[in-house]
């Protein structure tokens, strides 16, 4: 690694809060930051990988709502905040009472990212880099916000996803409408207004939706109307 990630993210970002769940303060990059400007080229030349640890994106920020205003979904429960980016959603679960909480992302960045800001907030959660698709997990519930933009990525997770849900353990999902969002698939729990940024998204503001994940494919009539999502 070229670059010290702590001193980097302290000196490219600024501790604030997602406008949609303001009780959180995270290490955040805005226009203001000469990280927004840099380009892929020059990420790689100082060794970083796209920093989408240094943005609060809309999944994660409506499912991160949802985790605090609905504290008995994890309270008391082992969580994994899947491809946990800045550590948002997990910083909510431990917030909402969750009994632990690990983040996962495979991005080295991510763990410092996830470290500061959970001190930033004063909660503990721990952190792992593995690659965990595919595997079982010791946890009760999945969190994860924003993973359905891939089509790749999005054909791993599902099968995987499915397996976990028919094991009895809860996979929450929160999506802005992504175009691989498998609709299919999902069970509607709440729908959100969440302010972005347009230079990010394609709008100032997505309708994001936390879903929860069915081991098996639902019929069309137990999909929420007016929920289909799209961009």
């Amino acid at each position: 690694m070229k670059t010290d990630p702590q001193a980097f993210i302290r000196a490219n970002t600024s501790l604030m809060p997602p406008p949609h769940v303001p009780e959180i303060s995270l290490y955040l990059a805005s226009e203001a930051h000469e990280l927004w400007l840099k380009t892929e080229e020059e990420l790689q030349a100082i060794g970083l990988p796209p920093p989408f640890w240094a943005f609060a994106w809309a999944g994660g920020q409506g499912l991160a709502r949802y985790v605090l205003d609905h504290p008995e979904t994890v309270r008391g429960k082992r969580v994994l905040d899947f491809a946990s980016g800045s550590g948002l959603v997990g910083i909510a679960a431990v917030m909402a009472g969750a009994r632990e909480v690990m983040a996962c992302d495979i991005d080295p960045w991510a763990e410092t990212a996830v470290r500061l800001n959970a001190e930033a907030n004063r909660v503990s959660l721990g952190f792992t880099g593995a690659d965990l698709i595919g595997q079982a997990v010791d946890a009760d519930i999945v969190l994860a916000g924003d993973v359905f933009y891939d089509r790749a990525f999005a054909d791993a997770l599902v099968p995987w996803f499915a397996k976990l849900a028919a094991d009895g353990k809860w996979v929450l999902v929160g999506d802005p409408g992504r175009s691989y969002l498998p609709r299919e698939r999902l069970e509607f729990c709440a729908v959100y207004e969440v302010p972005v940024t347009r230079a990010l998204e394609d709008s100032e503001i997505k309708k994001t939706t936390v879903w929860r994940f069915a081991s098996q494919i639902k019929n069309e009539s137990l999909m929420s109307p007016g929920h289909s999502g799209g961009n």
